[in-house]
């Protein structure tokens, strides 16, 4: 049986009704970015979601918000090659990172999404954290691994989210989790704990809100909140 603390960490209701608020405020898109140039400015404190082209990043959006259609989600992985940016209640900025781990695109324009999202890990100052999604039913593969290492030498905070936890049975999450604690212990800059989650039943959102929301602005800093 899966206890309780491989479903997410334990949040006290405050922290639970702290989170279901803010993410059941307005949420709108605000920029696509390819280049530099083109990234919104800084506002208010950023979160990102990283991880394989057919993860589930959009999804995990779509499910956080509460709002099927947010995010554009495909059947073609590494269709995003952009950095989508959300301006979540004037509190929070959600950026949806390009895809890695995907080699149907051509090679330059792999290289230059993957440079691009190098740029803005290593020099966007209101970056909070990183989401590094994992398949759950595939665990830590070669490329996230990299991803993680790049994560460490830029100095970012990040932490693992599990998707996809609807398609496992409980004694394949508690190897997951355990496999990939394993694998996180060994990197100075991620979070100690993994949060499981499924897009499709909502399992484990509720935990992450509440996490994320506490990196949002207080309503009072920016001129637009009530």
């Amino acid at each position: 049986m899966v206890h309780h603390e491989t479903r997410g960490p334990r949040r006290d209701i405050d922290d639970l009704e702290t989170g279901r608020l803010l993410f059941a405020g307005s949420c709108e898109f605000i920029a696509a970015a390819n280049n530099m140039k083109a990234l919104p400015p800084v506002t208010v404190p950023e979160i990102c979601f990283a991880g394989r082209s057919n993860v589930g990043k959009s999804s995990l959006v779509n499910a956080l918000t509460g709002r099927r259609m947010l995010a554009r989600t495909s059947q073609t992985p590494g269709r995003t090659r952009q950095l989508i940016f959300f301006n979540l209640a004037n509190r929070l900025q959600l950026v949806d990172l390009p895809g890695y781990g995907y080699a149907a695109a051509p090679k330059t324009d792999i290289k230059a999404w993957t440079g691009l999202t190098r740029k803005f890990l290593a020099g966007r100052p209101s970056l909070q954290r990183v989401f590094l999604l994992i398949d759950g039913r595939r665990g830590v593969g070669r490329s996230d691994e990299e991803i993680m290492q790049l994560l460490d030498d830029a100095a970012v905070s990040w932490a693992v989210v599990l998707t996809k936890s609807d398609k496992l049975k409980p004694t394949q999450i508690e190897k997951t989790v355990k496999d990939t604690h394993t694998k996180i212990s060994r990197h100075v800059a991620a979070y100690p704990e993994i949060f499981i989650t499924s897009s499709e039943t909502k399992d484990g959102i509720e935990y992450l809100r509440a996490h994320m929301a506490g990196f949002a602005a207080p309503k009072s800093t920016h001129p637009n909140n009530p």
